[in-house]
């Protein structure tokens, strides 16, 4: 095995990549929101997270911040894979509800759901 490919694996390994059931990307902004709103979202996502253990574990959730989804209005827009559930308006005050009822509950916040794209087994 190369230094590159050593130094890659334990990066990985690291960060707990192979152990997360679920990956959120949240978009901060500047079209769909402002970075402010974007960030502020981001922080508390961050801090959800931790305190509601998910960075291991049966629920665990790997986070990702993103300046663009594509979907440049009524954001923060965040999108959960493998799930494929797309959000909108995900502001720093609906990010704990999001966490407790989509991540540690399994069931998306409707209200707050536009739209709908799973990721199979295609393999």
């Amino acid at each position: 095995m190369t230094d590159k490919e050593q130094e890659l694996q334990s990066a990985a390994r690291k960060v707990g990549i192979g152990g997360y059931t679920r990956h959120v990307f949240l978009c901060t902004g500047p079209s769909c929101c402002t970075p402010e709103t974007g960030l502020a979202a981001w922080e508390v996502l961050k801090k959800e997270l931790k305190d509601n253990n998910l960075g291991s574990g049966p629920n665990a959730c790997y986070r990702t911040k993103v300046g663009c989804l594509r979907i440049c209005c009524h954001g923060p827009t965040m999108v959960v894979y493998p799930d494929g559930t797309w959000y909108h308006g995900m502001t720093a005050d609906r990010i704990p509800t999001f966490v407790r009822q989509h991540l540690i509950e399994g069931r998306p916040v409707a209200e707050w759901v536009f739209a709908n794209n799973p990721l199979n087994d295609r393999a």
